[in-house]
């Protein structure tokens, strides 16, 4: 039985030290790109695409958020959130979400087609291909974020229509298969 021995990088070696190779790395993995939001007194959204399902029993997704975020600071006051999966041709939407002099409050969402949720209270973007209604169920360390997961409350999708995707530095758009030689 042979055990291999790796040994650690040398002095200034790792690679994940260097921030901007990480991030180009990490970019490598499409996602797909969603709004969160809460709502309460001074409602938020920031756009996010560190978002995932969890599991189905109970029904849980995560999300990640830097801990220097406004956002970060109204899910600590917020019992519950809501997730916006955005759609391909709602790049504006992410892009103003993403947008730090954005006004704070209710006015961010002037810029943008809006419906209120019913269960969370938080506003849901119209036309997402998705939309989750959650209440906080846990919260972990995250080194310079902070990892939420919420168990869901509602769901909403509309199934035709195809999810805009974040992919190294740039939205992207899914392209159908072609219906040629299929069966």
């Amino acid at each position: 039985m042979s055990s291999l021995i790796v040994a650690p990088p040398e002095h200034g070696a790792d690679p994940a030290a260097d921030p901007a190779r990480l991030r180009r790395a990490f970019g490598a993995f499409a996602t797909g790109v969603t709004v969160v939001t809460v709502g309460g007194a001074s409602p938020r959204g920031m756009t996010a695409n560190s978002f995932t399902s969890v599991s189905l029993d109970p029904a849980l997704v995560l999300l990640c958020v830097g801990r220097e975020a406004v956002m970060q600071g109204r899910l600590a006051e917020e019992g519950t959130f809501s997730v916006s999966v955005l759609g391909a041709g709602q790049e504006d939407v992410a892009r103003h979400f993403a947008n730090r002099s954005r006004p704070m409050g209710a006015d961010q969402f002037d810029a943008v087609d809006w419906l209120p949720g019913r269960a969370a209270g938080a506003p849901l973007i119209a036309g997402a291909v998705a939309h989750f209604e959650c209440v906080k169920w846990r919260t972990y360390d995250g080194g310079d974020h902070a990892i939420h997961l919420g168990r869901v409350l509602t769901l909403d999708e509309l199934p035709d229509r195809e999810p805009l995707v974040f992919h190294r530095g740039a939205f992207r758009q899914l392209v159908p298969p072609s219906r040629e030689g299929a069966p």
